[in-house]
């Protein structure tokens, strides 16, 4: 496939486009699709979705638990601090619960140790009162006050402002796993899409640029500075590795994954290639 990539010059005068090409480099390729419906609690695999300009996958970090009373207003969203609300980085027992939700019937359900403890249809209040009232229990020792599910049409509760993707290359993993001496879950990154075939660290040259993945096009505009939640085993909510310290000490940042917004819909699936622009030369 072909782009058309128009530079200005500094007086904004137009000068001839110039193609780019999308290039398939080292056959890199999608192996895998998640979304978190509710921030800080578990992932939820997809075999494909369909990606829209300007938002993120569909129902991720849709809704959010406030620890105690927050400054979210549905009427007014905005983007907060994650520290807003309940997330791995703070409170670990999350990772004990393993969560479902249904998309047709906004409902979202919670089981432990393999047996269900709290259901409810996040669209109705009575429904977010039998999370919240399982949660004020299970968590209780590390709530400032009543938790609260919030949501707003259109709004992600994202660590970040932007409506966005986050990419994790599977070979930096790899990579990560030879400096800490021991196997490390790709989920402890909690991305969206998690790619393979593509040489470690190569996703950082992709910054400022555009990829696409099956018929989307994606447009990576940051890394992703990783927090204390990576230290958090996601299967068991135990805090066992140092994976900021270890990335800072072995690269000079803590930086692990991009972001990246979508620039052009389609549908896009596991096994999808990824193909990296590339300006032809001329």
């Amino acid at each position: 496939m072909t782009l058309m990539q128009v530079n200005a010059t500094p007086h904004d005068q137009p000068q001839r486009p110039k193609p780019v090409t999308m290039s398939a480099s080292d056959q890199a390729v999608l192996t895998s699709i998640y979304r978190y419906p509710v921030k800080g609690l578990s992932a939820e695999a997809l075999d494909a979705v369909t990606l829209v300009a300007g938002d993120t996958i569909p129902f991720d970090r849709a809704y959010a638990i406030e620890n105690g009373p927050g400054r979210f207003d549905p009427d007014a969203p905005r983007h907060l601090p994650k520290i807003s609300f309940l997330m791995l980085m703070r409170n670990g027992r999350l990772a004990g619960l393993e969560t479902t939700f249904d998309e047709a019937t906004r409902t979202l359900t919670i089981c432990r140790d393999g047996r269900q403890v709290a259901r409810g249809d996040l669209s109705t209040r009575l429904g977010r009162q039998m999370i919240e009232q399982f949660l004020a229990g299970y968590m209780a020792s590390e709530l400032r006050g009543p938790p609260r599910i919030v949501q707003a049409e259109g709004h992600s509760f994202s660590d970040v402002a932007e409506k966005c993707l986050h990419i994790v290359n599977l070979a930096s993993v790899r990579e990560l796993e030879r400096s800490l001496d021991r196997p490390v879950d790709p989920l402890r990154f909690r991305a969206n899409l998690y790619i393979d075939g593509q040489a470690p660290w190569s996703e950082f040259q992709w910054v400022d640029e555009e990829i696409a993945i099956g018929e989307a096009r994606l447009k990576v505009f940051a890394r992703t500075d990783r927090c204390e939640a990576t230290n958090v085993d996601p299967a068991n909510g135990a805090r066992d590795m140092a994976i900021p310290a270890t990335l800072a000490r072995s690269h000079g940042n803590t930086e692990f994954g991009v972001y990246a917004t979508v620039v052009s819909d389609g549908i896009v699936k596991m096994g999808d290639r990824v193909l990296t622009a590339v300006a032809a030369s001329g």
